[in-house]
């Protein structure tokens, strides 16, 4: 019997989790350096994932198959893609840095009460975090991906509620409040998602008989598979309905900026760069697969609210005065190019979408991880109140203006490539979709730059005059993302070898072929 890696990677932070939970109440620095082991073991583990998979290979690879509730047909079953592959790294990536720059963000307030090990907690829950979006990127069957999908609901609401921001302008009693009702509408938006998809997880045990992605897939093949028309259509929407709140798609996108915007900056980078991506990527994983003519005649109205995501969130983030509420509106515009890529049904829209979601969690981190570095020094959240940081905190402004650059999607760093291929995918087949989607660029410009602007430059401010620059700590979190944005921006072909060849099974799945172009080259 072959070691069971893919188990391994997301047993791993779970049982970092507990072991970081049991450490003594008085020993706080004991229990971060321990999350921040188990999080690089687990990145060791994930880069082992990574260099064993083929992208030339079967298509669901380092497979897992046990039986675990034979009376229900649920199986234990485990496998990565090219496009899963890719998202275990991602989040094995992101984990260690996220810890390092949470570093203080849980120990006990020097006025306030103290709480049953905070600090332990936080860390604990980090790692449980990181477990369950790990195995849902690997899980081939439906029942499992579902249980974890739903569980790590438990730990982020955890996470939003019982460790907010510190930087609150109205009080901690008020802080507080918002805390809690960012973390119950989290919850709450999340679960009425998941209690839809669970009736449509039963009723595809009904209609096919099993909960294996894979044999599903065989029988849809041989034929002894047939959904009705409509009932396709209806376990369709169930599953997309909560993967949209997931993702998050607009209308059902209200819950990201309060859940950012009350969040410390590592666990808004934990929310939008790790766990949303799971909805993107289960639309891909499942929709497409289970469902591909159901997905085919949904696509127009996907499309279109993709396309209200990307324009709505960039302007709702031209107008906001709060730095991680802009953040997490641009991130509701870039969801909607993801989407939008996904749902264009070409291999160059699919490609995108997929390194989208890849470069996006990179990008997203390092401009909301110095974001927050800024606002812990300051202690103000509001744009208002900066002015003049570049000329006392050099560096601190060179890589926020890095990661605003990333954002805005600049040529030479790694978002760029994505995005040009999501936009040149759907144009191919949707150009006015594609025409009017370049409207958000020019909108990611203008937020990004009068970010920079009203921040970074002009006079200093007398209450940042005295604003220390990034530390070493800090310049460990940041310079790596940094790197990553530069050579993923120059040489996107090591991830895109690897997806690619998943996309491709993804567009036989829905039986589509990349449109002809209309003018022939010419010879």
């Amino acid at each position: 019997m072959s070691f069971p890696l893919l188990t391994a990677t997301a047993a791993l932070p779970a049982v970092g989790a507990v072991a970081t939970a049991a450490v003594p109440a008085a020993r706080r620095t004991a229990a971060k350096w321990l999350a921040l082991l188990f999080s690089l073991a687990t990145l060791v583990l994930a880069v082992v994932v990574l260099v064993r998979f083929d992208p030339d290979g079967a298509r669901y690879q380092l497979t897992e198959s046990h039986a675990w509730i034979p009376d229900f047909g649920v199986r234990y079953e485990l496998g990565v893609d090219g496009i899963g592959v890719a998202l275990v790294a991602l989040t094995a990536l992101l984990i260690p840095f996220i810890v390092l720059a949470g570093w203080h963000d849980a120990d006990p307030l020097e006025t306030g009460s103290r709480r049953w090990r905070p600090t332990q907690g936080f860390f604990a829950l980090i790692l449980a975090v990181e477990a369950m979006v790990v195995i849902s990127f690997e899980a081939t069957d439906v029942f499992v991906f579902y249980i974890f999908f739903e569980a790590m609901l438990i730990p982020m609401y955890f996470l939003i509620g019982g460790f907010g921001d510190r930087a609150h302008q109205h009080g901690e009693e008020v802080a507080s409040t918002q805390r809690s009702y960012a973390a119950v509408k989290f919850l709450l938006y999340n679960l009425v998602g998941g209690l839809i998809m669970l009736a449509a997880v039963i009723g595809l045990y009904v209609v096919a008989g099993s909960f294996s992605l894979t044999e599903i897939a065989q029988a849809r093949a041989g034929g002894s598979l047939h959904m009705a028309t409509n009932t396709e259509r209806w376990l369709f929407l169930g599953f997309f309905f909560a993967f949209a709140v997931k993702a998050p798609l607009w209308p059902l996108h209200t819950w990201l900026p309060n859940a950012m915007g009350e969040a410390t900056a590592p666990v808004a980078v934990l929310i939008t760069a790790v766990v949303d991506k799971v909805g993107t990527f289960a639309m891909l994983r499942f929709c497409l697969q289970l469902f591909p003519e159901a997905s085919k005649w949904a696509t127009p109205v996907i499309l279109v609210l993709a396309l209200i995501s990307i324009v709505y969130g960039a302007l709702l983030a031209v107008g906001q005065r709060d730095i991680k509420r802009l953040v997490a509106y641009a991130s509701i515009s870039h969801f909607g190019f993801i989407i939008m890529g996904i749902f264009a049904m070409t291999s160059q829209g699919q490609s995108g979408a997929t390194l989208y979601m890849v470069n996006h969690g990179i990008s997203t981190a390092a401009l909301m991880l110095v974001a927050g570095f800024l606002i812990s020094r300051r202690g103000s959240r509001l744009i208002a109140d900066y002015g003049g940081v570049q000329k006392v905190a050099p560096v601190l402004a060179g890589t926020f203006l890095i990661g605003g650059l990333a954002t805005l999607s600049l040529p030479g760093l790694a978002p760029f490539v994505s995005e040009f291929l999501v936009l040149v995918g759907t144009f191919t087949r949707y150009p006015a979709i594609g025409i009017i989607a370049t409207f958000g660029i020019v909108l990611a410009a203008l937020y990004t730059l009068v970010l920079y602007q009203r921040t970074m430059t002009g006079p200093v401010k007398p209450e940042v005059s005295a604003m220390p620059d990034l530390r070493a700590r800090e310049l460990v979190v940041v310079a790596p993302l940094i790197v990553l944005l530069i050579f993923l921006g120059v040489y996107p072909k090591p991830v895109t070898d690897i997806v690619n060849p998943a996309v491709k099974q993804t567009m036989s799945d829905v039986h589509k072929k990349d449109p002809k172009p209309q003018v022939e080259a010419v010879k």
